[in-house]
């Protein structure tokens, strides 16, 4: 498997963007993820940036 959600895109692209089939199959995926905002969602977490959390904010036990 590719691990891409070909249909929840082609929802998105199709249904959301409005696109044709031929202008979404013409699109290379990262046109496809400009135009649907993703370049301006906050990036993953990373192993490393949830160490960071973790040593800033620790659990702590109640009582």
């Amino acid at each position: 498997m590719s691990g891409i959600d070909w249909p929840g895109l082609m929802r998105a692209g199709l249904c959301g963007l409005g696109l044709t089939p031929t202008e979404f199959w013409r699109l290379s995926p990262i046109e496809l993820k400009i135009m649907l905002g993703a370049e301006s969602a906050a990036p993953s977490l990373t192993r490393a940036r949830l160490d960071e959390l973790a040593a800033a904010f620790p659990d702590a036990r109640k009582g």
